[in-house]
């Protein structure tokens, strides 16, 4: 396995306890984290960027075991993942990182999940703002679960840097009602419906 070094550790809780003037009950709790790492291969094309994507593993795992506990007393049913790269970087170093290997450990933490998990990734200077799209863990066509968390990253990720994100919510968005299916229907068959 390898390892690569965590620099930082930042968190982030929304929660929603009304919408629209009506209560949410019970409140949508949604949960980032963040771990700011170096990254190897800034400044310099390599061809073979297996390295990020199996350091993704072991980060992957500490951060979604924290972002699951931040949901507490409540459990995981939305995830999703980013990645912001530093200047000095390139997307791709961010999309290694957030490949199957990044996405079981969230699997893991989140106590199972069949969908496949919404990204995004972006190079960026320290400062940026990031959206995390969010979606349910077992069927990507719950569209109640349609969502996102948006973050900003103060002071990362500087130029040598990676960023790498994930997401949690703790259930759909208040007030929903625009149809199609609803989490009481899903199969858990095929990460869709």
């Amino acid at each position: 396995m390898v390892t690569m070094e965590i620099k930082r550790i930042l968190s982030f809780i929304d929660e929603v306890r009304s919408e629209a003037g009506r209560p949410s009950e019970p409140p949508l709790r949604k949960s980032a984290v963040v771990a700011i790492v170096p990254n190897p291969f800034a400044g310099r094309y390599v061809e073979d960027l297996s390295q990020l994507t199996q350091g993704s593993e072991a980060i992957g795992r500490e951060i979604s075991a924290l972002a699951v506990r931040l949901l507490a007393p409540h459990k995981p049913v939305s995830y999703g993942k980013a990645a912001v790269i530093g200047l000095a970087g390139e997307q791709e170093h961010g999309n290694a990182m957030l490949t199957t290997v990044f996405g079981n450990v969230m699997r893991e933490a989140a106590g199972g999940g069949k969908a496949w998990i919404s990204s995004f990734t972006k190079r960026a200077a320290p400062g940026a703002t990031v959206d995390i799209p969010l979606a349910h863990k077992d069927a990507l066509y719950v569209r109640s679960h349609y969502d996102g968390i948006s973050i900003t990253l103060h002071d990362a990720p500087l130029a040598d840097e990676i960023a790498l994100i994930c997401a949690y919510a703790t259930r759909g968005r208040p007030n929903h009602r625009v149809g199609g299916l609803s989490a009481a229907e899903i199969k858990g068959m095929d990460g869709l419906t």
